[in-house]
């Protein structure tokens, strides 16, 4: 299965002028809505922990990818997660949940920021978002940055109204993941 790393990115974001245009659309103002909605939503579960309810936010056929900053740039699809449709995610998650044995920690993710890119006939959203993961740790009670970096969503109507991704890459511009464990950003 071939997957796009990269979804196209608007090269308009680089023309204030046609940005700012594209942002007064009430098609894509409604678009954000809906993609901060899903991401405030998504943020929060992950903030509570709740792991194994995490691979809802995706497509059957879903994709995610937590990826360097460096390995994207040069088109190497190796991160540190990565997962090829919903069963992969779960078994990710079950496998964090259930047989990680790790020291407590709280985590606060916020995503900022977010642009859509483009709106499919179809009514596919390809959206970024900033992205920032907050760590505390018993060693750490004031709390440390865990990554931080940007999203790179397809996300997908379902035909109750939800929106699901289809593909996110979380591409984090951290040189150094402070341990080993991984965990959904």
């Amino acid at each position: 299965m071939t997957r796009e790393l990269r979804p196209t990115l608007d090269k308009g974001l680089k023309d204030v002028k046609g940005a700012l245009i594209r942002a007064a659309d009430p098609a894509f103002r409604e678009a954000k809505h809906a993609v901060e909605a899903f991401n405030s939503i998504y943020c929060a579960v992950l903030d509570d922990g709740d792991l194994e309810d995490w691979p809802e936010f995706f497509t059957e056929d879903g994709f995610y990818n937590i990826v360097s900053r460096e390995n994207y740039d040069y088109g190497l699809p190796v991160g540190l997660v990565y997962c090829e449709g919903k069963n992969m995610m779960k078994d990710r998650a079950m496998a964090i949940a259930k047989t990680s044995m790790f020291g407590p920690r709280y985590l606060r993710h916020y995503m900022t920021n977010t642009r859509i890119i483009e709106i499919g006939e179809d009514g596919t959203i390809k959206a970024e978002a900033n992205y920032i993961l907050i760590e505390v740790l018993a060693e750490w009670p004031e709390g440390r940055l865990h990554q931080a970096g940007r999203m790179q969503d397809v996300f997908e109507p379902q035909e109750d109204g939800r929106l699901l991704l289809k593909s996110r890459v979380a591409i984090y511009d951290t040189l150094l993941v402070h341990n080993a464990l991984v965990l959904p950003v």
